[in-house]
């Protein structure tokens, strides 16, 4: 299960639920009566966001969590996933932090707890026996009564951070699951199954539909496998005849194990490879999210599904594709196989012309190497578009950071045989001319695109995100389009 345990909210903690106390940090007395202040500082609890202690309080124990010194959203999310990792042994955990914040931030500040909550209590079990300490089934956030207005806004701010927290976990789920079993196939199966359960329209095509349509980035870069490739394509509409206030959509990278192609990767280089299909994940989860937080939109998902395999007919160094918008793409370097395929999903996205398009792909290591592992790489052709996918992700608590596109960058994707070649002319600027490739098939529609090579999996748990898959992107898009609305 993506999020194995249930949240809700009540007035008073539950009989036999361990009890859970949020301290601020310099607040420890005043939040905690009776605790000893010294013995908890000498064992290094000094409420920093995170911080657990189970300590024994008023003859009782209790599990204290560190909210920092100011209780912001990110500092909760960290508190609530530090909390349901510190009290995976019992059953139900009682969890009393909502006293720490301002009573109007209140919902809010639920909100965030049960996301960290939700988060950190996610585990990949699907190949192994889960740890036998593991019983966590339910946390209930304490809040005290209050008027009737208040109490609905936290009750309603939880349930949809359990909604996002079964998206996150759907996506991770899908990262973390090994290429040879979660084929382009099996991929387009579950968006079959989750389409249906959520109200959404899906076509999916097979190779040779994928051919007929002329997308000869995705078809090229199938060549090498025995797995068939999918595109998938869903859709939200508003319901009845209502008119959409706006019509976005969302493109998501799906390589389901990328071994390079003829340009073959070093074995290091393949081990991480099953997540290349991260960013088609988040937008697949970010789609289930759609009917209850954007429900007045309409949003279409495109997903390209093949994995980039050496066999006997795969696409040769040198050879030209033959992108949907007629585009001609002389491939220099097999392994840079994403925005080949992205090159077909954003030229089908752009002919639908809709208001914008925005795209999320495990794209380049460049953007690594600039940004770091945590934070994801911004780019567009449209400020305000940028603006907004910015501040999304600050809301949402996931790290972008906006990078240019210079044009300069342009004249070094030209190719003597074709339109364009798939990688540069120079050792620099890798991310950039990434984006400056996948600017080519967007035309004139609003475009933002998200490298998250970095951020879709970590190899250290960290916050609210485990070892592994992170689920980066899903809570960006959900609060983009949900502000979008």
């Amino acid at each position: 299960m993506p999020v194995p345990i249930t949240l809700d909210v009540a007035a008073r903690a539950p009989k036999g639920a361990l009890g859970a106390l949020a301290v601020r940090a310099g607040s420890l007395g005043d939040d905690a009566p009776g605790l000893d202040v010294a013995l908890a500082e000498l064992a290094g609890f000094t409420g920093k966001p995170g911080q657990t202690l189970v300590t024994a309080l008023r003859g009782k124990t209790r599990l204290l969590v560190g909210v920092g010194d100011e209780p912001t959203p990110a500092a909760l999310r960290k508190a609530g996933a530090a909390a349901a990792r510190a009290a995976r042994t019992v059953e139900v955990l009682a969890l009393d932090a909502l006293g720490a914040v301002p009573a109007k931030q209140a919902a809010e500040a639920a909100g965030a707890l049960a996301e960290g909550l939700a988060l950190g209590s996610y585990g990949f079990a699907d190949y192994k026996e889960p740890a036998e300490d593991t019983r966590l089934e339910r946390v209930v956030l304490v809040a005290a009564d209050g008027d009737a207005k208040r109490a609905g806004a936290i009750a309603a701010a939880v349930e949809a951070a359990v909604r996002r927290g079964h998206a996150v976990g759907l996506a991770r789920d899908l990262v973390n699951t090994p290429g040879g079993d979660l084929t382009p196939t099996a991929f387009a199966e579950v968006a079959e199954d989750l389409a249906a359960e959520h109200g959404l329209e899906i076509e999916v095509w097979d190779r040779d539909r994928i051919v007929t349509e002329l997308c000869g980035g995705l078809a090229g870069v199938a060549r090498g496998s025995a797995q068939e490739p999918r595109l998938v394509r869903l859709t939200h509409r508003p319901a009845g005849k209502r008119k959409p206030r706006a019509r976005l959509a969302l493109v998501g990278k799906g390589v389901t194990f990328d071994a390079g192609g003829l340009s073959i990767k070093t074995a290091t280089g393949m081990e991480g490879m099953k997540t290349d299909m991260a960013g088609a994940a988040a937008v697949l989860a970010a789609m289930t999210l759609v009917p209850s937080v954007a429900p007045r939109l309409e949003v279409t998902a495109y997903l390209p599904l093949t994995d980039n395999m050496l066999g006997g007919d795969a696409t040769r160094v040198g050879d030209v594709l033959r992108i949907r918008n007629g585009t001609s793409v002389e491939v220099l370097n097999t392994d840079a196989e994403g925005r080949l395929i992205l090159a077909d999903a954003l030229s089908l996205a752009a002919e639908a012309e809709p208001d914008a398009i925005v795209d999320l792909a495990t794209l380049t290591g460049a953007c690594m190497v600039a940004l770091g592992v945590r934070t994801a790489g911004l780019m567009g052709n449209d400020e305000d578009l940028v603006e907004r996918v910015l501040r999304a992700g600050e809301r949402a608590g996931e790290a972008l950071w906006a990078l240019p596109l210079p044009d300069h960058l342009r004249a070094t994707l030209d190719s003597e045989i074709a339109d364009l070649r798939n990688i540069g002319t120079g050792p620099y600027g890798g991310a950039l001319l990434a984006g400056t490739f996948l600017r080519e098939f967007v035309g004139d529609v609003a475009w933002a695109h998200l490298d998250i090579a970095g951020p879709a999996s970590t190899g250290t748990a960290y916050d609210e995100h485990p070892k592994g898959a992170t689920g980066f992107g899903v809570r960006t898009l959900a609060r983009l389009l949900a502000d979008w609305a």
